[in-house]
This record gives C-alpha cells, sequence and structure tokens, in this order.
C-alpha cells in the first residue's frame, strides 16, 4: 500500500464554521494529528472501518448542522446498522480523536502562555498576582497590601475520588504526543527534522489507538498515590517555586534577584490520596502510612537532586566570595557531624566555602531520606536554617545574585513542600466516630467484648497519625476531617477517640479537626455548631494554640444532590456569610475549605470567578479547595498551564479582601435577597418534584448508565454506599453527576433554575442582576456551559428508556425553560453568545459526542430492553464503557 499524502488523508477534522474559527497554528495541529489518526485507522487491519468512521462523522455532523429530525434519525441508523465489534472500533476511533484534540487544545493554550510570558502588562495578564497586588495597593496602600500579600495562602488538597476515566499508559502516550508537537514547533517547515518528527508521532498516534482504552482492574490506593506523585514530579516541584519568581519579579522589577524576595511561598499542598476513607474501605492505616512514606520519599530526593545542583555551579571562590563568620561555624558543625562527607567535600571545593556547604547539605538531605538518625535533620526548620547561612552569607560577600538566584528557589521549595510534599488529611464519617465510640466507652466500662474490626482500623488510624507527625513532623499529618458533621459532639468525638487509640499513658497526635457540612440542613446549623464546639476545652485549647485559627469544609456535591444546584449555592452562599460573621465576631482566623468537584453539579467551573463571588470576610486572603480527577491532570498537568491556573486563583484570593469587591458582593446580596429568595423556594420546589417522586431513584438507573459506570476500573473508592439504587442518599454524588452528563442530560449542574428564574418573572430586574450580583453571574455562566454541553434531541432517547413519560417529559421541559431563561439574562439568541471562544470549542466538539453518545445509546437499550445471552453480556457492556470513556474526554468532565 502507498504511503498517502497529507491531501489525500482524509481526517476526522470537522470543516464547520467553529472549526474554521479556532487559531490557525492549533488549527493545524488538529488536522495533524486527524490526518495521522486517519492513516492509522486505514493501517490497523479491519477493512472498512476508516470507511465506517467517516460515515458516522459526517452524519453526526449534518445532524447537528441542519438540526432537521431526518439527518438525526439517518446518524442514528448509521450508529444502529454496525456490528458490535464495528461499533466497538468505532468508539474507540472516536474516542482516540477527542484525546488528540484535547491534547492540542492544551498545546495551544502553552503555545500561548510561553508567548506572552513576561509581559505583565498585557491585558490577559490583568488576573495575575502582579496586577491584583496594584489594584489592592490602591484600595488599601501599600503597607497593607503588602501585608496582605505575605499572608497569602492558596491550598488546593488533591483527591483521589475516581473522575479520571483514562488509563495511565493512555495519559502517558498523550504526553509524549504533547512533547513532539512542541519539538516539531521549532522545526524547518518541510525539512527533514519535521519529517522524522511526523513519523514519530504516526507512531505513538498509532500506540495511542492499540492501547487499550479501559482498566482491566481498578486501582489501588498506593496506585492512587502514585499518580499523584507523577503531578509532582513533573511539574508542582518546579512550577510552584516559578511562580513565587514571577511575582517577584513582576513587583521588584530589575532589582528582582539581587535581594531578598518580597514574596513568601503562598501555596501548601494537601492531600487526601491514601488518607481519605469515607466510605473506601481499601484505605486502611498501612496505606495512610504507605502514602505519606511514598510523598516523603519523592520531596526529599527532589530536594536532594537542587542541591546537588545548586552546589555543582556555586563556584565562588573564598577569595572573590569570602565566608561568613556564620558559614565558617556551619561548616565545622557539618564536619563534625560529617567526617567523609567534610574529606570529600574538601577534595572537590578546597576554595569554594559555599560549595563545600551546599555539599554538606546535600549529603544530610541524602540522610534524611534514607532515614540516617545520626546525620539528618530532625525537621525542615534545620534545612532552612543552614540554607539561610549560606545565603546570607553570599549577600554579605557581594554575591546577591548569587543568594536570591538558585538558592532561593530551593528555599522555597522547602518553605513550600517541607519533608512531607504534601499534608495528608484524614476524612472519615461521623456515623463511623459514633459507632467505634460507643464500643470503646462499652468495653472500658466492661460492658462489652472484644472491640470490632472496623473499631480497631479507626483507633490504629490514629496512632498511624501520631507516626507519621513523629517521623515527618507535625505539618505531615493532622488535618481530620468529619464527613456528615451535625453536632459539636461529633468534632469532639475525634480526641475522645485518639485518647483511647494510644491508652491513658500515651500522648495523642496533634489535631486540627474540620467539620464537613454537606447537606442543606446541616450548612443551615453550621454557625451554631461551631458556635458550641468553641466552648469544648480541648477544641478551644488547640484554637489558642494555633494562633485562632480554624478551618471548616463545606460541601458542594451532597448538598448540590440534597435540594438541587440553585437552593444549594444560594444555600452555601448564606452558609458562608453567617459563618465568615461568627468567626469575625470571635476574633478567629477563619479558612473556609470548599468541597468543589470538576463538574459544575458538583460546585466546579473556573474558582477565580467564584472566588470573586464570595460574601466578604469568607475569604480574608485564604483559599482552600479540592481538586480531583480529571481536573488534576487538567490544571496541573503542565508546567505552563499550572503556571497560570495558581497565579489566576492566588489573584482572585488576593483580591477578594479588596472593600470595592467585599462591598459590591455585599450591596448586591442585600439588593437581590428578595430575589433569592423566591429563587431559593421555586428551585426547591421544583427539584423535590423530581427526585422525591415515587420511583425516581430506579427511573433515574434506568435512563442513565449509572449502574455501568460502577462497572469502569475508575478508582479505588465504591461508587455508591448501598448494594441498590432504591434512595439517592446511598448514591454518591460523583456517579450522580457522571450518570447525568454521560446521558447528555447534565441534569444535576442546572435542574431548577429555569423554574426560579420564572418565579422571579423580571427579565430586566434579572439582567441587571446578572451584571451586579457576582453569584447569580457565576450560576448562569457555569448552567450556561452546562446546558450547552448538553443535547437535547439525545437526552429524549436516554430518558425515554424508561417507562415514566411525566418524569421525562419534567425533565426536557425544564432544560427547555432554563435554557431559555438563561439566553434572555446572558444576551445573544443561543447559549454562550457572549462567550464565543468557549462557544466555537462546544460546537466544535459536540457532533462528535453526538456519535459516541448514539453508541452508548444503542448499548444501554440493548442492557435494558432486550433478552441478552450470557456470553454476550460482557460485549454489550464493554460497548457501553468504550462509549462512557469517549464521551468523558469529549466533554472534557465526568463527575
Amino acid at each position: 500500500m502507498r504511503e498517502l499524502t497529507r491531501t489525500e488523508a482524509i481526517d476526522l477534522v470537522g470543516r464547520d464554521e467553529a472549526e474554521q474559527e479556532l487559531p490557525e497554528r492549533m488549527r493545524a495541529d488538529v488536522r495533524l494529528l486527524g490526518s495521522l489518526l486517519g492513516r492509522v485507522l486505514r493501517e490497523s487491519g479491519s477493512p472498512g472501518l476508516y470507511e465506517d468512521v467517516e460515515r458516522l462523522r459526517r452524519a453526526t455532523i449534518a445532524a447537528y448542522t441542519d438540526e432537521s429530525p431526518e439527518a438525526f434519525e439517518r446518524a442514528a441508523a448509521i450508529a444502529e446498522s454496525f456490528s458490535i465489534e464495528r461499533a466497538e472500533e468505532v468508539a474507540r476511533a472516536f474516542t482516540v480523536y477527542f484525546h488528540l484534540v484535547n491534547l492540542a487544545e492544551e498545546h495551544q493554550r502553552v503555545r500561548v502562555l510561553r508567548e506572552r510570558d513576561g509581559r505583565p502588562d498585557k491585558e490577559e495578564a490583568a488576573d495575575s498576582v502582579a496586577a491584583a497586588f496594584v489594584r489592592l495597593s490602591a484600595e488599601v496602600g501599600d503597607d497593607t497590601a503588602l501585608q496582605r500579600l505575605r499572608d497569602l495562602r492558596f491550598h488546593p488538597v488533591f483527591t483521589a475520588h475516581p473522575t479520571e476515566a483514562r488509563r495511565r499508559a493512555v495519559s502517558s502516550s498523550i504526553r509524549r504526543l504533547v512533547r513532539l508537537l512542541g519539538e516539531r514547533d521549532f522545526l524547518l517547515s518541510g525539512g527533514a527534522d519535521e519529517r522524522r518528527a511526523e513519523r514519530r508521532m504516526l507512531e505513538e498516534v498509532d500506540t495511542l489507538w492499540r492501547t487499550a482504552p479501559l482498566r482491566a482492574e481498578k486501582p489501588t490506593p498506593v496506585d492512587e498515590v502514585r499518580a499523584i506523585m507523577a503531578v509532582f514530579d513533573e511539574t508542582l516541584y518546579t512550577a510552584v517555586p516559578h511562580v513565587y519568581r514571577r511575582v517577584d519579579d513582576a513587583l521588584q522589577g530589575p532589582a528582582a534577584g539581587s535581594r531578598a524576595p518580597i514574596v513568601r511561598p503562598f501555596v501548601r499542598l494537601g492531600t487526601w490520596v491514601g488518607g481519605d476513607r469515607d466510605g473506601n474501605p481499601f484505605v486502611t492505616a498501612s496505606i495512610t502510612r504507605k502514602a505519606a512514606g511514598i510523598a516523603s520519599e519523592h520531596i526529599l530526593l527532589g530536594l536532594e537532586k537542587s542541591s546537588q545542583r545548586i552546589a555543582k555551579t556555586l563556584t565562588a571562590a573564598a577569595e572573590t566570595t569570602p565566608a561568613s563568620t556564620e558559614l565558617e561555624a556551619l561548616l565545622q558543625r557539618l564536619t563534625a557531624a560529617d567526617e567523609d562527607g567534610a574529606s570529600d567535600s574538601a577534595k572537590r571545593a578546597a576554595t569554594e566555602p559555599h560549595k563545600r556547604a551546599m555539599l554538606l547539605i546535600t549529603r544530610r538531605i541524602g540522610a534524611t531520606r534514607r532515614r540516617d538518625a545520626d546525620l539528618a535533620y530532625r525537621e525542615p526548620a534545620q534545612l532552612l536554617a543552614d540554607l539561610r547561612v549560606v545565603q546570607e552569607s553570599l549577600a554579605a560577600a557581594g554575591a546577591p545574585r548569587q543568594a536570591y538566584g538558585h538558592l532561593q528557589q530551593l528555599v522555597w521549595q522547602v518553605e513550600t513542600f517541607g519533608f512531607h510534599l504534601a499534608e495528608l488529611e484524614v476524612r472519615q464519617h461521623s456515623a463511623v466516630h459514633r459507632k467505634v465510640l460507643a464500643e470503646c466507652e462499652a468495653l472500658a466500662a466492661g460492658e462489652g467484648g472484644a472491640l470490632s474490626t472496623q473499631a480497631e482500623e479507626v483507633l490504629e488510624v490514629f496512632r498511624t497519625i501520631a507516626q507519621i507527625q513523629r517521623r515527618y513532623g507535625p505539618d505531615a499529618a493532622g488535618r481530620y476531617i468529619v464527613s456528615f458533621t451535625q453536632s459539636a459532639a461529633d468534632l469532639a468525638n475525634v480526641r475522645t477517640l485518639a485518647r483511647f487509640a494510644v491508652g491513658a499513658g500515651g500522648t495523642p497526635p496533634v489535631l486540627d479537626v474540620i467539620p464537613l457540612f454537606e447537606t442543606f440542613a446541616d450548612l443551615q446549623a453550621a454557625p451554631e455548631i461551631m458556635a458550641e464546639i468553641i466552648t469544648d476545652a480541648e477544641f478551644a485549647a488547640r484554637l489558642d494554640a494555633t494562633g485562632r485559627r480554624l478551618e471548616v469544609m463545606l460541601g458542594y456535591s451532597d448538598s448540590s444532590k440534597d435540594v438541587g444546584p440553585v437552593a444549594a449555592n444560594l444555600a452555601l452562599y448564606e452558609a458562608q456569610a453567617k459563618i465568615a460573621a461568627w468567626a469575625q465576631d470571635e476574633g478567629i482566623r477563619l479558612t473556609l475549605f470548599h468541597g468543589r468537584g470538576g463538574a459544575l453539579g458538583r460546585g466546579g467551573g473556573p474558582a477565580n470567578s467564584a472566588i470573586l463571588a464570595q460574601p466578604p470576610h469568607s475569604v480574608d486572603g485564604r483559599f482552600k479547595l479540592t481538586e480531583q480527577g480529571e481536573v488534576i491532570f487538567a490544571r496541573y498537568g503542565d508546567p505552563n498551564i499550572a503556571m497560570r491556573h495558581i497565579d489566576q486563583v492566588a489573584a482572585a484570593v488576593l483580591l477578594a479582601s479588596a472593600p470595592s469587591i467585599e462591598e459590591r458582593n455585599s450591596a448586591a446580596a442585600e439588593r437581590y435577597a428578595e430575589v433569592a429568595a423566591t429563587m431559593d423556594t421555586a428551585s426547591r420546589e421544583r427539584f423535590f418534584s423530581l427526585v422525591k417522586a415515587d420511583g425516581f431513584a430506579p427511573w433515574f438507573a434506568t435512563v442513565t448508565p449509572m449502574e455501568e459506570i460502577g462497572l469502569l476500573a475508575l478508582g479505588s473508592r465504591p461508587a455508591r454506599r448501598g448494594l441498590s439504587v432504591e434512595s439517592l442518599e446511598d448514591l454518591r454524588a460523583i456517579p450522580w453527576v457522571f450518570a447525568w452528563s454521560q446521558a447528555r442530560i447534565n441534569l444535576a449542574g442546572w435542574f431548577g433554575l429555569g423554574t426560579a428564574l420564572e418565579a422571579v418573572g423580571d427579565v430586566e430586574l434579572l439582567r441587571r442582576a446578572y451584571d451586579e450580583w457576582p453569584l447569580l453571574r457565576t450560576v448562569i455562566d457555569n448552567v450556561g456551559m452546562s446546558l450547552a454541553k448538553a443535547d437535547e434531541r439525545i437526552a429524549q432517547r436516554y430518558l425515554g428508556l424508561g417507562d415514566r413519560p411525566d418524569l421525562a417529559e419534567l425533565v426536557a421541559d425544564e432544560m427547555a425553560l432554563t435554557t431559555r431563561w438563561v439566553v434572555a439574562i446572558a444576551g445573544g439568541d443561543e447559549l454562550l453568545a457572549n462567550k464565543p471562544v468557549l462557544q466555537r470549542a462546544v460546537k466544535m466538539r459536540s457532533p462528535y459526542v453526538d456519535a459516541l453518545s448514539l453508541l452508548q445509546l444503542r448499548a444501554l437499550r440493548t442492557l435494558r430492553t432486550a433478552e441478552v445471552s450470557e456470553s454476550n453480556l460482557p460485549r454489550w457492556q464493554r460497548l457501553l464503557l468504550l462509549s462512557v470513556s469517549g464521551v468523558s474526554a469529549g466533554l472534557q468532565n465526568t463527575g
């Protein structure tokens, strides 16, 4: 078979209006990758596959473009005509296509970020930390703004919730393609190197096509820990200090790097991976110990390598850069503690005292990693003290650029990551604590027998936390989150259990007990619960020990599933406002911990706009949130994107405390309080009319692939708390959102909003509210995105799988009503008209997602309505799961 030319290879890329409006270089990337995939499909050894993919592709584009019933039926008929074997191949082809489009989009983002790097005066840099500092200074003065910058804290917490549908092997292949695409940017067009690069890309696309898209087995918690470590190794270890450097460069100008930095490290990492045992029986105390050990190994190895690199380049001679008295004393101490190292460093750096010190410091970091007690640092503060002696000696000797260059990067890394990398947080359900405490008290009173296996495991967790703190320092673990906190006793129970765990003569671990308020009722009760718990003697003592710092976590997922997305958003705002006001009155430095998911139905959406919509004093320079699943890799998988994301969010956190922002939010909340009350009541009633209808839960499981999602090997955590779907209370928020998104309905992100807006009824009033009330704007914009990714025709087919036309009609009517109101308020004649770039991206993807949805519908209909033989059942399930993976890639979100 002769080699196809570029023009002969018909790619998978649609040539519709949306695609034509893409940036030229990105369009060229998509065409290149599409042509390579087309060639791989032709060479796949499956006769007619390429042609079948093209038939379905063209049909779904035609159906999307003219929206006629006939065109849609033609596309559906093609999907129905495939054999199950061919349907699997077609589903895989479209899934690979989405992976390629996603990486092309990511590469374009990186390309743009690189091109505008170093130009903070550009309009695009208006939401940077440096720009936020300038704006804040204009309002509060330079000194106050500087203090707020130094107190700034952005605290992302990585979680292992099962929302990353891609296999690690698929992600690795995609990363290799991204690197090849980047290399190709710098090659001469038409040259031999470009042809060689494209040949390597073709090989990688072929690898991606041949890699099984579905995991054979669920990842273990340890697998999840190692996946997070990959993000740290490849991105965050270097990206975070680079963010600090960029901000300092912008603020200090030409003097940056020649004097001590203004910026203090404002990022802290947290992790639930290996610590979150709420509903996950596979996360044990042993897993938690392993997670802490793996993280420490990674950070200490990183610090050791960084220190070694600095030592190699720090060749300033004593003649030009003499050692300070403090450095000479440090060298004496290091020499006495490590004679072998001292002898070696003296040979390698006989006349270079600063290099000699760094060589010995490197050996101590290595000893810390190997657990060599004689030489190891006991805590990061000791390492920082040594590094600052070197730094101050260089500065005093007239070498400030050596002091505040790469050495400063290392100082920032130690300050940010410590010896533990990310604080390991433990989470457990309040009901589990109550049950175990009852067992312990009965045993202590001589009324019970041996403790249950569950009780022994819960107590072992506290002993493990104490062990981690002794080994890696108190910052390595100590935040203990109580899911479904419903009373002050739920928080007090944690320390009581910790005392039972260590026994009468033992020392319990140092714990910051954090309530997690998740349901609507719990959010309303939160201020009273917090007011009560600070009167508890142990809780109050810990509060005083931390300088009256306190964390409160708010759950977005279950509150939305509880009362609907509109009422949940309003309840969350009200809870934050009340808790923040209470904290102000009590002199407490509050950090609100936002349990936001990746999907819009779980509090997702742009974090920076959400931060700027928060109530007064609810941010105050501190923002903590969960980052999970596909969101982790989308925001932190590439260094350039990670730096941009951190800069944007930190800028919003800094700016949120500006008087103008706080006054705007407060005034808008007061001005539109009546609107909010009307929307709250109407949306909740509408939501309850659906989810509280008789038979809703089994109907939901029938019209969506909810049951089959549990078959996907996404994560170690079970998809539901119970064994059946008789009640939504037993269903986790992730599959609730995931299932609706797969059905192209996205109900979890918008249901009830149309009714809420209709109840207000005044379009001009609502347009003013959209302009003046950041909370409503955030809700409307997120719903616009959610509805744009939905599809009414495909949704109707999913809804038709259930024998409940009343519920199907209710969903369809609310979707149409919500769409009509969102368009009327946001402006334009269709969804996302006010966000043209985003609208083009959604329009470009939608026809291809439709193709996968039609294949999924076919599989789901067969599983729901046909008599499937036992031998054929796995094939139909596999087709459905392949389409689930593809739709996730196409929509770029799961749960």
